[in-house]
């Protein structure tokens, strides 16, 4: 059923962007939330900043697979597409790992113990928190790093 579910949504764009626009609004409401809580000085604001864009999903990033596509392929080709992905996927959370670093560097101690209690906690959420985008969060089923 869970399956069905997904691929209604697929096929619905509506959903969608409906879906889509309440997760953008829930990582906007959670940023905000921890910009509160490491109270950013004026001065951090462009460090902020660029780190919070650095946190919206790529233009770049992988689109869904064409099932369709990926039938009329040989299993080698499908094996290509799907290697493909995952180092499209794991460039992106590179990118977003590398601009926290980034900005991590600018917040002073007191901020650092902040965001080390919370700030990679709501990170590591992926499309439920920080991360954005398909699966930057989901561990498998072998759970949580």
């Amino acid at each position: 059923m869970m399956q069905g579910q997904r691929g209604q949504g697929a096929q619905d764009p509506a959903r969608a962007e409906r879906m889509r626009a309440r997760m953008q609004e829930r990582m906007a409401q959670r940023l905000g939330v921890l910009k509160a809580q490491l109270k950013i000085t004026p001065a951090q604001e462009g460090a902020w900043t660029a780190w919070t864009t650095a946190l919206q999903p790529s233009a770049n990033r992988p689109q869904r697979l064409d099932r369709a596509a990926m039938a009329r392929m040989t299993t080698p080709e499908r094996i290509d597409q799907m290697k493909a992905r995952r180092a499209a996927r794991h460039a992106e959370m590179d990118r977003r790992l590398d601009a926290t670093k980034t900005f991590y560097g600018t917040l002073n101690a007191e901020q650092k113990a902040v965001f080390d209690a919370v700030g990679m906690q709501a990170f590591r959420q992926g499309k439920r928190g920080f991360g954005g985008g398909h699966g930057g969060g989901h561990h498998g089923h072998h759970g949580q790093r």
